[in-house]
């Protein structure tokens, strides 16, 4: 999933353009935008890794650079796996052992999921409070 950044005066106009709590903003910017609905998720899961609710599919690629060096990793069965061939269980572990010290791995890797043109930071990823959630 892919994040967009609107302001304000945009979500509100586009929450009121929810008829009910289970259209989705995706539903709305669909509809706005002329496209078909979309296709129900799919019964089977996605192949890849998930790391705190993101999901990197088989395949994705990441580097980090770290005192002059490039380091990377990939999602191979399911698990993310150093170019060393060393299996880890998380971004931060796989940044503590590159760094040595206490890394969030969220703000040290890039990655490159299958299909995507270019390297991003993997914490733009990680899904972020709504302004619902933060008004409960």
């Amino acid at each position: 999933m892919t994040t967009i950044e609107v302001d304000f005066e945009v979500y509100k106009a586009l929450t009121a353009k929810r008829a009910t709590e289970s259209v989705t903003y995706n539903d709305v910017l669909r509809e706005l935008l002329g496209l078909s609905k979309s296709a129900p998720p799919s019964s089977q899961p996605a192949k890849g890794a998930t790391f705190k609710g993101v999901l990197f599919p088989e395949g994705t690629q990441f580097q980090a650079p770290y005192k002059g060096r490039t380091y990377s990793a990939q999602i191979k069965g399911g698990v993310w796996i150093d170019s060393d061939g060393t299996p880890r269980k998380s971004p931060s572990e796989a940044a503590v052992k590159i760094t040595g010290k206490n890394w969030n791995g969220w703000r040290f890797w890039h990655c490159k999921r299958p299909g995507e043109p270019s390297f991003q930071l993997i914490d733009k990823l990680r899904p972020r409070p709504t302004i619902d959630d933060l008004m409960l």
